[in-house]
């Protein structure tokens, strides 16, 4: 009988944490459904590459010269978009810092979640303030991390949609990158303001 019971709260648990992931998902996917950013960030990321490995120096300041207008494209998609999503349901952009999804932990813990509104604008200025260069960066350094901040902002995004140790495995998958890695990769000014919003 305790074996069935456990059974049944355990399904009840993923079934609570599928819906409330599904609410986010669709959410977020619709914000970003009306922008360009996730194919600006690809386009910016091998546009990278290729200024890295192009040994043609008059080629490399070409592409370099064409990824200046990609980043200030994508700067713009994503302050678009995080102006558009500070118009959403303050409910609805909170989500849970615990690594793992906890049904009703935002209501149960309400210390341990944040407002996903307040984070989509902290990456806004970081990746708008690495592509303004004020810190002077070579090229290669800038390019490095203004990658980073980009991944970071992913990485966000699939940890509002689903949860931290989600998050860390999609980014390990897809770009063999932790995200301790990730966090010392971008500005300090980004790192520290995201600290203190996430603990």
């Amino acid at each position: 009988m305790d074996i069935l019971l456990f059974c049944t709260a355990a399904f009840a648990v993923v079934l609570l944490n599928r819906y409330a992931q599904a609410q986010r998902i669709a959410l977020l996917s619709s914000e970003l459904g009306k922008f360009q950013i996730e194919k600006l960030m690809e386009t910016t990321a091998d546009g990278y590459l290729r200024a890295l490995g192009e040994s043609d120096l008059l080629r490399r300041t070409q592409i370099w010269n064409m990824l200046s207008q990609a980043e200030s494209t994508l700067c713009g998609q994503i302050q678009a978009f995080t102006l558009a999503f500070a118009q959403c349901d303050q409910v609805a952009t909170r989500f849970s810092t615990l690594p793992v999804a906890v049904p009703f932990a935002i209501r149960w813990l309400p210390f341990a979640s944040a407002d996903m509104r307040a984070l989509v604008a902290l990456h806004a200025h970081g990746v708008a303030a690495v592509a303004q260069n004020h810190a002077g960066l070579s090229q290669k350094d800038r390019a490095f991390m203004f990658t980073a901040e980009l991944l970071l902002f992913q990485h966000s995004c699939h940890w509002f949609c689903r949860s931290k140790v989600t998050a860390n495995a999609r980014m390990v998958a897809r770009h063999k990158t932790p995200h301790a890695q990730l966090l010392a990769s971008v500005s300090a000014q980004t790192r520290t303001a995201y600290l203190q919003l996430l603990g």
